[in-house]
C-alpha cells in the first residue's frame, strides 16, 4: 500500500521470487511482471493477503499512507485488517498511535522494520551519503576541515560521524550515555555530552540532527553561528525549533526520506531483501 521509488524495487524484487504482489497506490505505473497485480484498494481481496507492506513512514494520524504514484489517498482501516487471514502480518517502517491501535483491534501482528538493527544500519549508509551531498551543495566551503556536530549516536549517527570524519571534517558527536561517549573518543572524534551542547555549538559549521525530539531549541540556536547549516533528518516534527531558527536567520533543511530520494534502488534492495527473509520465516 503506497510508497515511493524504493517500493518499486521492492515490488519487482519480491515478484521475481514468485510471490504474488497486489499493489495499491501505483496508478501511474505499469508493471510487466505477471505476479504483480496493480489494483485499486477497494478491489483487493484482503482474504487472500498474507502480508501488508506500508511505506517506511507508516500512516499519519488519520490512517493515510504516502502514495507518490497516485493522486488518490490511501487509508488503512480496522475493517480492512479484519478481513485478512489471522496470520496476516503488517509491515511498516515506523508506527504511531493510530496504526498501533487498529492493528491491535484487528488482532494482527505489526512489524516495525526500522526497529530492526539490520534494516536501520544498512539504511544509514544511503542516508549518510545523502546528508553529505546536501552539505556539499548547501555550503560554499569544503567539508574537509569544517566543524561538524552530529546530534545522536544511534545507528545513523554512527555512520554519519564516520563518513564525515573520513572526508576530513572535524567531527563532534553529542550523546548522553557514558559508553557512547567512550566509543566516540575511541573513534578519534570529540565527545560532547548533551548537557554541555551549548558550550560547543558556537564553533559548529554544520549541525546534523538525528533525534526526533526538540534538541535544537532556542537556547541552543541562539548561540549558533548565523552562517551555520542545520540538516535535520529526524522524522516529523524533527528536532529543531524551525521557527526560531528562521527568525535568527539560520539555514535549516528538514531532510526526510533521503534514501528514497537519492538512492532508491539501493534502499529498495535493502527493504526487499529483509522482507523476503521475514516472509520466508513466517510462512
Amino acid at each position: 500500500m503506497g510508497g515511493d521509488q524504493r517500493y518499486v524495487e521492492v515490488i519487482n524484487q519480491l515478484a521475481s521470487k514468485g510471490i504474488d504482489i497486489f499493489v495499491a497506490g501505483f496508478d501511474q505505473l505499469i508493471f510487466s511482471h505477471s505476479n504483480i497485480h496493480n489494483e485499486k484498494l477497494d478491489q483487493v481481496d484482503f482474504r487472500r493477503i498474507d502480508a501488508i507492506l506500508l511505506p517506511l513512514g507508516g500512516t499519519n494520524a488519520r490512517g493515510e499512507v504516502e502514495a507518490v504514484y497516485s493522486e488518490k489517498s490511501l487509508n488503512v482501516s480496522p475493517d480492512m485488517l479484519k478481513k485478512t487471514p489471522e496470520h496476516c502480518i503488517v509491515y511498516t517502517g515506523i508506527s504511531n498511535e493510530y496504526l498501533d491501535r487498529i492493528v491491535k483491534q484487528a488482532d494482527r501482528k505489526l512489524v516495525r522494520l526500522m526497529d530492526r538493527h539490520d534494516v536501520a544500519i544498512l539504511n544509514s549508509i544511503p542516508t549518510a551519503e545523502a546528508v553529505l551531498n546536501i552539505a556539499i551543495e548547501e555550503t560554499d566551503y569544503t567539508i574537509h576541515g569544517s566543524h561538524v556536530m552530529v546530534l545522536g549516536f544511534g545507528r545513523t549517527g554512527v555512520t554519519l560521524a564516520r563518513l564525515f570524519s573520513a572526508v576530513g571534517a572535524q567531527v563532534s558527536v553529542a550523546a548522553r550515555k557514558d559508553a557512547d561517549l567512550a566509543r566516540i573518543t575511541e573513534m578519534g572524534l570529540r565527545p560532547v555530552h548533551f548537557d554541555h551542547l551549548a558550550d560547543y555549538i558556537a564553533k559548529t559549521d554544520i549541525c546534523i540532527n538525528t533525534i526526533p525530539q526538540q534538541i535544537l531549541e532556542a537556547a541552543i540556536l541562539s548561540k549558533m553561528n548565523p552562517a551555520a547549516l542545520i540538516i535535520d533528518i529526524a522524522s516529523k516534527p524533527g528536532g529543531t525549533d524551525f521557527a526560531f531558527a528562521e527568525k535568527k536567520g539560520l539555514k535549516t533543511i528538514h531532510a526526510l526520506g533521503l534514501p528514497g530520494k537519492t538512492a532508491p534502488k539501493t534502499a529498495g534492495k535493502i527493504i526487499g531483501t529483509i522482507l523476503d527473509r521475514l516472509l520466508t520465516q513466517s510462512s
